[in-house]
């Protein structure tokens, strides 16, 4: 089981029909999301780093998915991704244990699709 693109893909149905229903609860959610992940005195990497430390500490599969791919993507690495998992295990204890695995795998094929995507920019 894919713990990343496919646990996206699975919300995304249930997700758009919410959103048509509170499109302002939803509208201020994506303006929070920007304004807290964006560059400031902590840059986007370890912002989504944390949210993704988080994210295994509230169990959340698709907050996981989510964060493992804004980490790939602002140009977390594997290292990096383990030793947040690593601290969300010291604040969160067992359940981080089944749940940081999971998140590892998410981040691990999000960096994979990241690092494809920046190697054939580098190509052509």
């Amino acid at each position: 089981m894919s713990h990343g693109k496919e646990v996206l893909d699975g919300l995304r149905d249930e997700t758009a029909a919410l959103r048509e229903l509170i499109p302002e609860v939803y509208a201020g959610f994506a303006h929070t999301h920007k304004a807290a992940l964006g560059d400031g005195a902590l840059p986007t990497k370890a912002k989504e780093l944390i949210a993704f430390a988080i994210a295994v500490s509230k169990q959340c599969d698709g907050c996981i998915a989510s964060h493992a791919r804004g980490a790939a993507r602002a140009g977390a690495t594997l290292e990096e991704a383990a030793d947040a998992i690593g601290v969300a295990i010291l604040m969160n204890g067992g359940p981080a244990t089944v749940y940081g695995p999971r998140a590892f795998a998410a981040f691990t094929e999000f960096h994979a699709q990241f690092a494809r995507l920046n190697a054939a920019k580098h190509q052509g």
